[in-house]
């Protein structure tokens, strides 16, 4: 069974809690995401947003190996599922989560990394007078798919994820961008090559909880005078094919169901 709630409607509940107007072809904001940031901040907005994306964590991933995640699910305050879009691949998926389009309307429907054109939640965040930062490394999609802004990036070569992690825990710690995306490939990268549940792919999926963790507790540690909404969002999922190997980009569960976590740190000074 797939998820009852679109991919495309996260963009307008991320714009939601910062109090900025949608993109204009956003979908609905989603209201699980929506009510939590009203409960969580006891009605004001969250003034920072930090968006952890890893590449290809399915729900089935998630749920089957809860050991792997722990470190994760410390922060889950809640969780929110949701319905990729097809083709489920990442420039396909990433371009809806950050314009709350669906592709025939953003413009990427296969794997191609073309600058998206329309309107997105880092061009409403810009009018508003926000910062945004995207942290990247390697062939990510999000380095290209999202240029031609004025907002910051920071790219790494490949293999330099240590890099990426570093230059996030910095901005974390400089406390100067409202809204911050990290995004990180290993777990991807690795389940193509030996399997969506191969020692190899598992140990990176406890890699990215574990320094999704780490980015937690500094926030909580050092944003103390702010509302922060941060995120572990995936694009989509991944299965299992021939040769032990791992896949994504079909119409299935495995590839297309997937569940965001949320934390909220409400301000204390």
């Amino acid at each position: 069974m797939y998820n009852k709630d679109s991919l495309d409607t996260l963009c307008g509940a991320l714009a939601y809690a910062m109090d900025v107007e949608a993109p204009k072809q956003a979908a609905e904001k989603n209201a699980l995401l929506s009510e939590f940031v009203d409960r969580a901040f006891g009605g004001e907005k969250a003034d920072r947003v930090v968006m952890y994306n890893p590449d290809a964590i399915g729900q089935w991933i998630y749920e089957k190996y809860p050991y792997f995640c722990r470190a994760m699910e410390k922060w889950a305050d809640v969780k929110i599922p949701l319905c990729t879009v097809m083709p489920s691949v990442t420039p396909v998926c990433f371009g809806t989560m950050y314009t709350g389009a669906q592709p025939d309307v953003h413009g990427i429907k296969k794997y191609e990394k073309p600058v998206i054109t329309i309107d997105t939640l880092f061009d409403a965040l810009i009018r508003a007078g926000k910062k945004v930062c995207v942290i990247t490394y390697g062939d990510a999609s999000i380095a290209r798919i999202f240029l031609e802004r004025e907002m910051d990036y920071f790219h790494f070569e490949p293999g330099r994820e240590e890099d990426a992690n570093a230059k996030a825990v910095e901005v974390i710690l400089a406390d100067t961008y409202d809204f911050v995306v990290i995004y990180n490939g290993n777990y991807d990268g690795v389940m193509h090559k030996f399997g969506p549940e191969s020692p190899e792919a598992l140990g990176e999926l406890r890699a990215n909880c574990h320094f999704y963790g780490i980015l937690c507790n500094l926030i909580e540690a050092h944003w103390k005078q702010h509302n922060t909404l941060v995120g572990f969002a995936m694009d989509h999922g991944c299965h299992e094919i021939d040769g032990d190997c791992g896949s994504h980009g079909l119409d299935m569960e495995e590839d297309l169901n997937i569940v965001h976590t949320y934390k909220a740190f409400p301000k204390r000074i």
